[in-house]
């Protein structure tokens, strides 16, 4: 039987033959993401038989227009057109240079447009370099550009350049006390949710109460203070999932798994760069909470999840990985985190509960797409 790592590498590489996006209506590649939550938490032997199915909807690699060079990069930024020209930069990069310095030098510009794909570039991101800092602990350096880790992070870094896009709002300027559940409850809902995620960003300037509600999170000064707030950050989106997930299942599991994405990238990062970070996440995560919360919570008395039979995180796991969608995987990886700092079933409830509305939501699209019409 092959080491987890070993089914991790061929995973990449096989990832590496795709492109970053599928369906033609700018749907991210989450299989790099996916299987490495799958593989972390001992579900190895599922990961090949998934990719088998999930490549089937894949694209190509997409070709390059013009290079992106260190002289016109920053005009180059948001440009999916140009998500081949950003992915041989990087690739150009990580030869030149240790992946760490590739990270500190762009880290930096990149963060700022975190929300950008609906965070997809930043999640891939943390995936990558959550398994590249396992790895050194154990071997040492992986610095070798025909090392797998050290592609697939030059193709997320260039999947997330494509698609940065700022947030309106300064988060750096928040003078707040509120602690992560609290300012997450305090953020206003967008008017028209009936559209994409795109437009629904795009209501935030005329929001009522949106800016003071990204100033309302308690401010941090020292960088050792981040990881354990951006920590309560993720757990209160978690917890939130379980209330609000029925507003968009899908979309709305980004708002925990972004802010999973930087915690997971701290340990990489100069330290001056923490704070920044902390702001980037909480403003993606705001503004993923504002996009896609319904006016109303679910009815817990209503709810047909429970923890039965979802008792421990290896049952969560188990029940995301048999489901098979990819942000359930995702999910249920972040979930999992929650109630081990915790011990709150409700993040197990969560997690079991973003895997029912994700089922129902594949079997309203099948019938939509069947012609019958979305099921009740």
């Amino acid at each position: 039987m092959k080491d987890n790592e070993s089914v991790l590498l061929e995973a990449y590489q096989r990832f590496h033959q795709t492109g970053p996006e599928w369906g033609g209506h700018h749907l991210s590649n989450h299989g790099p993401m996916a299987v490495e939550a799958m593989i972390r938490h001992g579900h190895a032997d599922s990961v090949h038989h998934w990719i088998d199915n999930y490549t089937q909807r894949l694209e190509e690699p997409p070709r390059g227009l013009d290079p992106v060079t260190e002289n016109d990069w920053r005009e180059a930024l948001g440009d999916l057109k140009r998500v081949a020209d950003w992915t041989t930069l990087f690739h150009r990069e990580v030869t030149e240079r240790p992946w760490r310095e590739v990270l500190a030098t762009w880290w930096p510009r990149l963060v700022p447009g975190i929300a950008g794909g609906t965070a997809h570039g930043a999640i891939r991101v943390g995936h990558v370099v959550h398994s590249m800092l396992t790895a050194e602990a154990r071997a040492g350096s992986v610095d070798s550009i025909e090392n797998p880790y050290v592609t697939e992070l030059a193709d997320a870094l260039g999947y997330w350049a494509a698609c940065w896009t700022p947030v309106t709002g300064d988060p750096s300027r928040r003078l707040g006390s509120l602690r992560p559940a609290d300012a997450l409850a305090n953020v206003p809902t967008v008017a028209d949710q009936q559209k994409g995620v795109p437009y629904r960003l795009s209501q935030l300037p005329t929001t009522d109460g949106w800016q003071s509600a990204l100033g309302a999170l308690r401010t941090v000064d020292d960088p050792e203070q981040v990881p354990a707030l951006l920590s309560q950050l993720i757990d209160a989106t978690v917890f939130r999932y379980l209330d609000y997930g029925h507003g968009h299942a899908v979309m709305l599991v980004h708002a925990s798994t972004a802010p999973t994405a930087v915690l997971r990238v701290l340990p990489a990062l100069p330290r001056r760069l923490w704070v920044p970070s902390l702001d980037a996440a909480w403003q993606a995560t705001a503004a993923l909470t504002a996009a896609c919360t319904p006016q109303l919570a679910a009815d817990r008395a209503d709810l047909t999840v429970h923890t039965n039979g979802v008792a421990t995180t290896e049952d969560a796991m188990a029940l995301a990985v048999d489901q098979g969608d990819e942000h359930v995987i995702k999910f249920a990886d972040t979930a999992v985190e929650t109630f081990t700092r915790t011990g709150n079933k409700d993040a197990l409830a969560a997690a079991s509960r973003c895997a029912e509305l994700i089922t129902l939501t594949e079997a309203a699209g099948r019938a939509r797409f069947d012609g019958r019409g979305p099921t009740s």
